[in-house]
């Protein structure tokens, strides 16, 4: 999976904005305003193909435990971030992708319900 590819994707899902809130460096992507998605585009371009996604605190420690390219979250909370090498040996683009659903799916279900009545009517 590339940049592109990964940006695409991110952006395709419904409430997404992509944003870069702390620098111009760190690409961030939101659903009405909360992250779900981080990476670093200098450390893409280097070859460290990495990306901070949201996941619940169980599945984060199974899947640190079953693949070395999933890390805890890099200067995020290590209890609700990972840290993913997307284009690792045992890391599939698939995986990526279920993660990054993952990821998004945690952010909507965390949001009130006002701003979920709000997500609904987009």
């Amino acid at each position: 999976m590339n940049i592109e590819e990964l940006r695409d994707f991110c952006i395709a899902k419904k409430g997404v904005t992509e944003e870069f809130p702390f620098d111009f460096d760190t690409l961030v992507f939101k659903v009405l305003g909360k992250i779900f998605a981080l990476t670093s585009l200098s450390k893409w371009e280097k070859g460290d193909m990495t990306i901070n996604l949201k996941c619940n605190p169980e599945k984060a420690i199974k899947l640190r435990e079953n693949n070395e390219s999933i890390i805890a979250g890099y200067h995020m909370s290590k209890k609700h971030w990972n840290t993913v090498n997307v284009n690792s040996g045992d890391v599939s683009d698939d995986l990526v992708r279920k993660l990054i659903n993952h990821s998004y799916d945690l952010v909507v279900n965390g949001l009130t319900k006002k701003v979920k009545l709000e997500f609904e009517n987009l």
